[in-house]
């Protein structure tokens, strides 16, 4: 009872305040037995290899394979919190549309790596060009950088279609 003998009213429950979250994948591994966790693992293991292999080719044309390797690498690193928020259960924690922030994800990593699959693309066409570098005329890629090259562009359209699989998948959840 207050002073003026009134009643107190109870404190609000909490758990009756915030709505639970909306996600319809299963959390913990659980999500690795669905076409979604596929995919993102897909993603993971295909996008690591971009990165190594477009590293490993010295990136001759760092204006064109920088932004390659910018969307590569953070499309990984964020790939993998993705599927650990998921691993770890956090995602019935954690009061958020999932379905929607998965489509969202999805989306930009998509178009972000159809861009960079483009720019290593043309980077690797440009095989052939010849370059004059002070007395001699050489190729602007050698032999091992275009191998390099070959592997990592396609390896980047594999993982801009895992992008397009995850996005559709997630566009179905979203949008029932």
């Amino acid at each position: 009872m207050s002073a003026g003998g009134a009643p107190v009213p109870p404190p609000p429950n909490p758990a009756m305040s915030f709505p639970a979250p909306r996600v319809t994948l299963p959390a913990g591994p659980d999500i690795l037995r669905t076409y979604s966790g596929a995919f993102v693992c897909l993603e993971i293991v295909f996008g690591g290899l971009v990165w190594i292999l477009v590293a490993s080719s010295n990136v001759p044309l760092p204006l064109l394979q920088g932004w390659v390797m910018f969307v590569s690498v953070t499309a990984f690193v964020c790939s993998l919190l993705f599927l650990g928020v998921f691993l770890s259960g956090m995602v019935t924690q954690i009061n958020a549309n999932w379905n929607f922030l998965d489509f969202a994800y999805h989306f930009t990593v998509f178009v972000f790596y159809f861009g960079a699959f483009l720019l290593e693309a043309a980077t690797t066409s440009l095989h052939d060009l010849r370059c004059n570098r002070t007395t001699t005329v050489e190729s602007l890629l050698s032999d091992n950088q275009y191998n390099i090259n070959v592997a990592a562009t396609i390896f980047a359209f594999v993982t801009t279609a895992c992008y397009g699989c995850s996005l559709g998948l997630a566009l179905r959840r979203w949008r029932p």
